[in-house]
């Protein structure tokens, strides 16, 4: 069992890694689209000081930092097994749908769940996912 945090990414607001490899199973831990400045992807202050947030912007983020934690193990997207995806308001839904489509498809993608929640750790998050990949041991 090894696992990893990334010190070229945002780091963890707790006491856990950004990814962990148990065998053949790599289980990556919830991911935003925060950067390692703190600042978000698909979060932008307009002149009247309002936070304008792209859900579209935010899940490309969101799963192309999984593909980066999954890079640090030799893995990438082609091995998520499974994805559990939590939106703040379903109505994000269809945008994180569409972007979400660019990466994966159902023949051959992850199996997924996706909840509605109340919150997530900053405000300017919409997204945040989890996921688990397979790559067998050499």
């Amino acid at each position: 069992m090894s696992s990893k945090v990334l010190k070229d990414k945002a780091q963890p607001l707790g006491h856990y890694p950004h990814v962990r490899r148990v065998g053949d199973f790599i289980y990556v831990s919830g991911t935003s689209s925060r950067r390692k400045d703190n600042t978000h992807v698909g979060a932008v202050q307009d002149e009247n000081g309002e936070w304008q947030l792209d859900i579209k912007a935010q899940t490309k983020a969101v799963i192309q930092n999984i593909g980066e934690l999954l890079n640090s193990l030799d893995a990438d997207l082609s091995n998520v097994i499974d994805i559990t995806t939590f939106l703040v308001d379903m109505k994000d839904f269809k945008g994180y749908n569409e972007i979400y489509g660019t990466f994966f498809n159902h023949e051959t993608g992850p199996t997924r769940t996706t909840v509605a929640v109340h919150q997530l750790p900053h405000p300017n998050l919409l997204i945040e996912i989890k996921a688990v990949a397979y790559l067998p041991l050499k």
